[in-house]
């Protein structure tokens, strides 16, 4: 398999599970390698843009929680505050708002939790994903997702 080449992708039109089964056919090492180049950012940018459209509202309609994230790794650490509220789900950069939920990861592990390549669960067993807080709330936050499979 050639290198996973983020230059070429239109990330605007890559469909959440041409994202997936892209992440999961990429090695460690060419995530590890996407996701310290010039193009962190905007992968990071628009995974975090697409969560308002793939909040499940059924599921999360009297959720109310503000959800600190943290990208660690080189160039970052990246960091992003989601507010779940009334069914909807909003992001942006962090704000004075006291989080109900502090979530920190490599990137790597970030890109395989949100293209369903990796459970919540597995990634904090293994030390991959730290949850400060509401821990309750980070082990079933994924369920108010639409994610997508490979």
């Amino acid at each position: 398999m050639a290198a996973l080449d983020l230059s070429a992708l239109d990330f605007a039109a890559l469909e959440p599970a041409e994202f997936a089964r892209l992440v999961k056919q990429a090695s460690k090492a060419e995530l590890t390698d996407a996701m310290s180049g010039p193009h962190r950012r905007a992968v990071l940018d628009e995974v975090f843009a697409r969560m308002s459209s793939r909040l499940r509202p059924e599921k999360a309609a009297t959720l109310r929680a503000v959800i600190r994230w943290t990208i660690t790794g080189d160039p970052g650490p990246d960091e992003y505050e989601q507010v779940i509220a009334d069914g909807a789900c909003t992001v942006g950069p962090p704000t004075d708002a006291e989080p109900r939920l502090t979530i920190t990861t490599d990137a790597v592990s970030f890109l395989k939790l949100v293209s369903g390549n990796a459970s919540g669960p597995a990634l904090f067993m293994t030390r991959k994903l730290r949850l400060d807080g509401d821990l309750g709330l980070g082990a079933g936050l994924t369920g108010y997702f639409d994610i997508p499979k490979a």
